[in-house]
């Protein structure tokens, strides 16, 4: 298919169905949603001193420095931009836009055009030094710069906050592909703007927006919290995990705090505050009181059946944990060997001693055990050995590596 880029066919002639020239061509128009390859529905062109719009049933062809109608007559009123429509050039040429496939910010530096399906598409953005540079040349010199390969339209999402006819849309559907962690990085590396955007988009799944708010830097929960009601915050933090959701809580100002946590369920709130009461580079701050723990008496049958109902999430139910009859810690065991013992086995004849901390342990003595030990896990007990909570490597991981390590190393496929 021979591709036409955007550059070529903005600027050029408006020509009608005997080939004098009308007017200029100015942009050309699209609506987003409903097709993974956008038709071209119009354009508009500046005749007679006036913009117009040219719809796209009365244009016969796009070609590089024209547009050719299929009439002669064209009606001459103002161009008004009606409800969806994005223009190319205005709204989405120079803008930053979202790589799906890649997980990455890019920027349009041009938009590839062909005909598919009997109607003129966006298939294609440039974003490449060659697709800039052919359009600050001379159009003389433009034909001579190669084209370069362009991403496939299907596995980019343009924003559309700017745009006042689509900023009630935002659905954003292909970013529901995106991990959590890969939303987290887009949003910290856009705007402000084109942040909310993304999050307002993820939004549309309550429990996806809260495992992005669980990914997000400090500072960018802080700033996509501060304008919401303490109603709203609550929603949230009902959602998060609660070592993440009393992270959360210490970004807000110290006089809203007390009344967010009121708003949680009893159970929720009582973890967040616990959570809370420790130094957050500590076992203590780290720790999820999220886990299982059963009596060591309990038998294999006993123990996944406890991990069916269970809600707690898959890293944390890695181990499973024994106690006695005083509810102190007796040892840990794997998900895998209970899954793997025989019938009847009870789980004291599995449980081996564990590494545990407490609350108090500082941030480096758990990263030093977890890596001594090969640990993915580490039980935090009271002074009676009661257990209180795990740390998980992630969460140690979060703080000791440097802000912003994901897309400082590349994780996620970005250039």
């Amino acid at each position: 298919m021979a591709v036409l880029h955007l550059s070529q066919v903005v600027g050029g002639d408006l020509r009608d169905a005997g080939g004098e020239r009308l007017g200029r061509v100015d942009d050309l128009i699209v609506r987003l949603e409903g097709e993974e390859y956008p038709p071209v529905s119009g354009a508009v062109a500046s005749v007679a001193g006036r913009q117009v719009f040219v719809p796209a049933e009365l244009i016969e062809a796009i070609t590089p420095g024209r547009v050719d109608l299929r009439a002669e007559r064209l009606d001459l009123q103002h161009f008004r931009r009606r409800p969806g429509e994005v223009l190319l050039k205005k709204d989405v040429l120079d803008r930053q836009m979202i790589n799906v496939d890649g997980a990455r910010l890019v920027r349009a530096n041009e938009i590839e055009l062909t005909r598919l399906e009997g109607w003129y598409r966006a298939v294609g953005v440039d974003v490449s030094v060659r697709g800039l540079l052919r359009r600050v040349v001379p159009r003389a010199l433009a034909g001579r710069i190669a084209a370069a390969d362009f991403l496939d339209w299907a596995s980019i999402e343009p924003f559309t906050g700017h745009v006042p006819t689509v900023r009630l849309r935002v659905p954003h559907p292909k970013l529901a592909r995106l991990h959590p962690a890969q939303l987290a990085d887009l949003v910290e590396a856009a705007s402000h703007r084109e942040g909310e955007e993304i999050i307002a988009a993820v939004a549309e799944n309550p429990e996806l927006e809260a495992d992005v708010f669980e990914e997000l830097e400090d500072q960018h929960r802080r700033e996509f919290v501060e304008e919401r009601s303490d109603d709203e915050i609550a929603e949230l933090l009902a959602r998060m995990e609660a070592d993440d959701a009393a992270d959360l809580v210490l970004q807000l100002p110290e006089e809203r705090r007390e009344h967010v946590i009121a708003l949680l369920s009893p159970p929720h709130a009582r973890r967040v505050r616990t959570l809370l009461g420790f130094d957050p580079a500590t076992a203590g701050g780290l720790m999820s009181p999220e886990f299982l723990c059963l009596y060591a008496d309990a038998t294999r049958e006993e123990a996944l059946e406890r991990v069916a109902r269970s809600r707690v999430h898959p890293d944390v139910v890695a181990w499973l944990y024994a106690m006695t009859l005083h509810r102190r810690l007796h040892g840990g065991v794997r998900l895998a060997d209970v899954v793997r013992a025989p019938e009847g086995t009870r789980l004291n004849d599995l449980v081996a001693s564990v590494q545990m901390v407490t609350p108090d342990t500082e941030l480096e003595e758990v990263a030093r055990l977890m890596t001594d030990f090969d640990l993915t896990v580490v039980p935090v007990v009271d002074e009676d050995q009661v257990l209180l909570g795990v740390v998980t490597v992630d969460d140690v991981l979060e703080l000791v590596l440097p802000e912003g390590w994901r897309r400082r190393f590349n994780l996620f496929g970005g250039e």
